[in-house]
């Protein structure tokens, strides 16, 4: 068969897939790589460790389809949205990744929006003004080492790594990394120059921005002969992970969304143009110049019953690791399935790791409202599950508030292979839910959009009925009642709570409540 390889470029591993025009994945490669945390608020990659990475993972995937006689016609790639990376003139890293979870410009967002600036730049960029973005690591890099700002030759992310570490050439990248960076107006199609004052740079500082579907060719020669490609194999840039998982999940047609649920959580849906939302909830990438995504994402998913396996578990021996750690996260989750819908009136704010939308408040912590005596373990566990849900619920009111409506549901990600997390989203969403066959959702995605520009799948609408997906679960219409009366209290406990949460954080000087 021939096949294209969906080269996906994480926060802790670049995952190299397979998959060929009847959109199914032949095979996965994972090469890991440890996110630092060097000091509170920071989070950090080696960047040539992910961009050795990229070619490993190739290399791997690469052999493995030659080894099945499959034939590799190109490579499509994949890239973590927010990331911020100093490059020299030709594409070298001069210092590490600073992630989208990095928290050290949380001073700048809010700085953004007691000026008023904050609501005319994600208006035109698309980005919600948040520390997450290079919008406001380069603003926080100006204020603190302005000279080291000007000196760097070129700033990028992790796509321009990737592209650089496979070809070399001028500083690329693509309209959906360029449109989850704060700095590029969505409207314009250029960076924007309000934007770019903010931050302190120049636009030559910056990269060409291409469309996701631009091909180029000429692999460096030693990439050419770790991997057996010839050197002319096409390589498609495109896009941000975010946006190609709605894709590998066949969400791309009006009135579906996508929900990823793993560490952290996110939904999304496709629309034909740039849409944002006038109350600043919702972010809008680029895919193609027909499809733009909408979506909220979440800073915590499964994140939150791995700390109650860490934290309620206390007296049974040191914090699990690996399969066991899965096996505990499994008996807490079959605990809390036997806590009736609502907790018993126990409510969570689920936010350990800060919080994104709808709040985009990254000094947020973590609350159980309404805790009483007879509460017990499974009755915190499942708060928090139906903490995380309702958080995606309010992501789905800001899709309905800026007329994006939602008819169905397609989940991936390694929470919803629990029966509990996928009832109670779909209870909380009262939407039917879908499970995707396949995992891999954003390399599966890359590799529709690479065989979509090669020519081999004419419309990415047909997506849709490509990727395998669940039978609906269909929202118990008890539990989906009581979450809606449930939610109107997450956001009122928020808005109370605000204040005294981020006055809390401010007082910590600890490096465990920073996301990873």
């Amino acid at each position: 068969m021939e096949v294209v390889v969906g080269l996906d470029s994480g926060t802790t591993a670049t995952k190299a897939v397979t998959a060929g025009v009847d959109g199914r994945v032949r095979d996965l490669v994972s090469v890991g790589y440890p996110l630092s945390v060097p000091a509170p608020g920071r989070a950090e990659l080696d960047a040539r460790r992910l961009a050795d990475a990229a070619v490993e993972a190739l290399a791997a995937v690469t052999a493995r389809a030659r080894d099945r006689g499959d034939r590799v016609v190109g490579v499509c790639l994949s890239a973590a949205m927010h990331g911020l990376v100093p490059m020299d003139d030709d594409g070298r890293p001069l210092g590490p990744v600073v992630t989208w979870a990095d928290d050290r410009a949380a001073g700048f967002a809010e700085a953004l929006r007691a000026d008023g600036r904050a609501g005319g730049l994600h208006a035109r960029t698309g980005t919600p003004v948040h520390p997450m973005s290079p919008l406001l690591k380069l603003a926080a890099l100006r204020a603190d080492d302005p000279d080291r700002l000007a000196a760097v030759p070129r700033w990028g992310g992790v796509k321009e790594l990737v592209v650089s570490a496979l070809r070399g050439g001028p500083q690329v990248l693509d309209r959906s990394c360029a449109s989850a960076t704060g700095l590029y107006g969505l409207a314009s199609g250029a960076w924007d120059t309000e934007a770019l004052e903010v931050a302190g740079v120049r636009a030559g500082q910056l990269g060409e921005v291409l469309p996701t579907t631009a091909v180029l060719r000429g692999l460096r020669p030693e990439v050419a002969a770790a991997t057996g490609l010839p050197a002319d194999t096409p390589l498609v840039l495109g896009a941000a992970d975010g946006v190609l998982a709605n894709l590998g999940i066949g969400a791309v047609r009006p009135e579906v969304a996508a929900v990823s649920l793993g560490t952290s959580g996110a939904m999304r849906v496709v629309v034909p143009s740039p849409t944002v939302d006038p109350a600043h909830r919702l972010f809008c990438y680029a895919l193609t110049d027909e499809h733009w995504v909408v979506g909220g994402a979440v800073n915590n998913g499964g994140s939150v019953v791995r700390w109650a396996a860490q934290a309620l578990a206390a007296g049974e021996g040191p914090p699990p690791e690996g399969e066991a750690a899965d096996a505990l996260d499994a008996r807490l989750l079959a605990e809390a399935a036997e806590v009736p819908p609502g907790s018993d009136g126990l409510l969570c704010l689920p936010y350990l790791l800060g919080e994104r939308a709808p709040w985009w408040r990254s000094g947020l912590r973590g609350a159980y409202v309404g805790l009483r005596r007879e509460h017990r373990r499974p009755h915190l566990v499942r708060a928090a599950v139906e903490g995380v849900c309702q958080q995606l619920a309010l992501v789905r009111d800001a899709f309905s508030a800026t007329g994006l409506p939602v008819r169905e549901v397609r989940a991936t990600g390694g929470a919803v292979a629990s029966s509990l997390w996928v009832r109670t989203l779909a209870a909380a969403l009262d939407l039917p839910v879908r499970v995707a066959d396949s995992p891999e959702g954003t390399g599966l995605g890359a590799c529709l959009l690479g065989l979509h520009t090669l020519g081999a799948l004419p419309d990415l609408d047909a997506a849709t009925g490509l990727v395998g997906v669940s039978d609906p679960v269909v929202p118990d219409a008890a539990a989906a009642a009581l979450y809606a009366r449930v939610r109107p209290l997450v956001e009122q406990s928020t808005q109370a709570l605000t204040g005294v949460l981020t006055t809390l954080d401010a007082l910590d000087d600890s490096p465990s409540h920073t996301p990873a």
